[in-house]
């Protein structure tokens, strides 16, 4: 595999040439571990074809002048005697480009969960609500990418990603919830402040955990913010409601949390 990267601004943006028979689970798992790539690729074919296969078994061919956007959980390997030339680019922050496996870094973590999706799912019809839920993913990874977040993981109908700055993560939940809104949906949104591990299978540790539950317990439409987000943006100008103290699930202690408009 040859690569070549540059950083613009904010971006990163490689021309990788993947060879005939290569194979991201024969030539990068036993690299970085995982059963499937954990990144997320956005990106243009130049030349050649490649193969991508889902978690769910799903599958797709791209080749020249295909433009991809593949989620995190997938393996792909060239199809063909021509090697596949690719230019591939994502909203990264150059800090996860940095950011080695298994180091443990301080991040702003952001989840969303769509409200009342079941109910929807089945007033919508299987087919229906699969396009609703493809633009909605769409939508909201255009708002990780332009507030350059790292997206880490879908949780069902959310989204789970990273951000190098309480501000950044803030600003893409409003962002997002207006965008989820304009579609006909309501979210609910965490953010949380804390140490987390980076893994070949994303990201992990307490403050995972600690972001779930408190998306958890927003109510619809609200972001709802750990105290170490609010202590972070004071002096901000930006504006939180107390909404007290609260017992999260399989968190050691009450946390007061904050939500912010």
């Amino acid at each position: 595999m040859v690569e070549d990267v540059v950083e613009v601004g904010d971006f990163t943006v490689g021309r990788i040439v993947q060879p005939p028979g290569w194979r991201w689970s024969e030539h990068i798992k036993p690299l970085v571990g995982g059963e499937w790539c954990s990144t997320r690729h956005v990106g243009l074919i130049v030349s050649g074809r490649m193969r991508i296969e889902f978690k769910d078994g799903a599958s797709v061919e791209v080749g020249p002048n295909d433009v991809f956007d593949i989620p995190p959980g997938h393996d792909a390997w060239v199809v063909g005697e021509e090697s596949v030339v690719e230019i591939d680019w994502s909203g990264l922050e150059s800090w996860t480009g940095r950011a080695r496996l298994h180091e443990r870094v301080l991040a702003s973590l952001l989840m969303t969960d769509i409200v009342g999706s079941t109910t929807e799912a089945s007033r919508t019809g299987d087919a229906q609500w699969r396009q609703r839920l493809a633009a909605y993913f769409e939508a909201m990874r255009s708002k990780l990418d332009r507030f350059g977040g790292r997206e880490i993981d879908t949780t069902g109908d959310g989204i789970f990603a990273l951000f190098d700055g309480a501000s950044r993560a803030l600003s893409c939940a409003v962002a997002m919830r207006e965008a989820a809104s304009e579609r006909g949906l309501e979210t609910r949104i965490g953010v949380h402040v804390g140490e987390i591990e980076l893994t070949a299978q994303g990201a992990r540790g307490i403050a995972v955990h600690e972001v779930a539950r408190i998306t958890a317990t927003a109510a619809a439409g609200e972001i709802l913010v750990s105290e170490a987000t609010y202590a972070l943006s004071d002096g901000s100008g930006l504006t939180f409601a107390d909404r007290g103290m609260h017992t999260l699930k399989g968190i050691d202690a009450p946390r007061r949390l904050y939500s912010f408009s």
